[in-house]
């Protein structure tokens, strides 16, 4: 007996494999989106990762600095996008650029509107020396989209202390000083609120899968 298939059956089994195979292609194509999509997550699974969520956003009240480029940094400036706010200055010699350096290579993976609508802002607690002309020459070494800020003493601290950021200068041995200060780095939300924090030592991936879910649930 002959197994050759008739004309109308091979175009039938043409047909079904490429059935087949446009359903195995619609199902990985389907995995593949969905395993890129930002996921909602619970404050405690946040936690977990690094992230700490207010409960309830803190507003910032009212505050005048200005930014490196001499234009007054104020609530406005924090309004209609997401902001991450690091506390820094320019003589600081290994958390500050390392911390930079990794905003930056964060700030590259972001993709869309993440990135259009983030902005990162690093506020110098070192206003002494860090002046906007000092903070132009530093801050956009990183990355030419960040902004740095500086003001009278007073002012930064306020604005440091609303956002749980304390510092303190440090004497040196050889008559200069160093500032000590913490490392997280803040969220202010699309309202100009502080919305959460990231906590040392950042990662990679944990922080960029908890500020896309807690930008998910501020869009539900």
């Amino acid at each position: 007996m002959s197994s050759d298939h008739t004309p109308a059956q091979s175009r039938g089994i043409k047909i079904t494999v490429a059935v087949v195979v446009a359903f195995i292609l619609v199902v990985v194509a389907s995995f593949v989106h969905r395993i890129n999509q930002p996921r909602a997550m619970t404050p405690t699974e946040m936690l977990a990762n690094g992230t700490v969520l207010l409960q309830t956003p803190r507003d910032l009240g009212d505050f005048e600095l200005v930014d490196h480029r001499g234009e007054p940094f104020t609530p406005e400036r924090l309004e209609g996008h997401w902001t991450l706010v690091f506390f820094g200055f320019t003589h600081c010699p290994d958390i500050c650029p390392t911390t930079m350096a990794f905003l930056n290579q964060f700030m590259q993976q972001l993709e869309g509107t993440e990135a259009d609508d983030t902005e990162v802002v690093m506020v110098s607690v070192d206003p002494a020396r860090d002046t906007p002309e000092q903070l132009a020459e530093y801050v956009p070494f990183f990355n030419p989209a960040f902004i740095g800020v500086t003001g009278e003493f007073l002012d930064v601290h306020r604005f440091a202390t609303a956002l749980n950021t304390p510092f303190r200068k440090v004497p040196l041995d050889d008559g200069n000083y160093t500032v000590d200060h913490g490392g997280n780095v803040m969220v202010i939300n699309p309202r100009g609120d502080y919305h959460a924090f990231f906590r040392t030592p950042l990662d990679m991936a944990r922080m960029k899968t908890t500020y896309r879910a807690m930008r998910v649930l501020w869009d539900r």
